[in-house]
């Protein structure tokens, strides 16, 4: 029987060539992983930040057509009983923040000049505090 050419032979890889590889693997995972992880937390604090904007968007448009501000969020998805001039629905639906909350809405605003106050607790939920997301502030409170 005729042997293939040596350069034609295949090589297996060897033990200490697959650990070597995995080791390498591990070390590019320990670098890049904790550099990614905080990623997660600020994509969602730019959901939130983004949502409130939108929303903010729908509610003066709301009152550009019906001249106030609505009482409730739903009234820019269904058209309240005693709203003339309702032009919507001015968004398709109102979802939760990205943390699964529902955002807080006041009319008439107790902390915000435009009218209106709109919030995200944030991550903890938790009203009131550092983590916050509001229309009152460009920044995070």
């Amino acid at each position: 029987m005729k042997q293939p050419h040596p350069s034609l032979r295949r090589r297996a890889f060897t033990l200490v060539e697959m650990l070597l590889v995995l080791v390498i693997l591990a070390v590019l995972a320990a670098i890049v992983i904790p550099k990614m992880a905080g990623r997660g937390q600020q994509a969602k604090e730019t959901a939130a930040k983004s949502d409130i904007a939108g929303m903010e968007t729908a509610l003066n448009m709301y009152e550009v057509d019906t001249g106030g501000y609505p009482s409730n969020l739903d009234a820019l998805v269904n058209q309240p009983s005693n709203a003339t001039g309702w032009k919507g629905p001015y968004l398709k639906q109102i979802k939760p923040d990205p943390w699964g909350n529902d955002y807080a809405y006041t009319f008439p605003a107790k902390k915000n000049a435009s009218g209106f106050d709109l919030m995200s607790a944030g991550p903890d939920g938790q009203a009131g505090n550092d983590d916050d997301i509001t229309n009152w502030a460009n920044t995070r409170r």
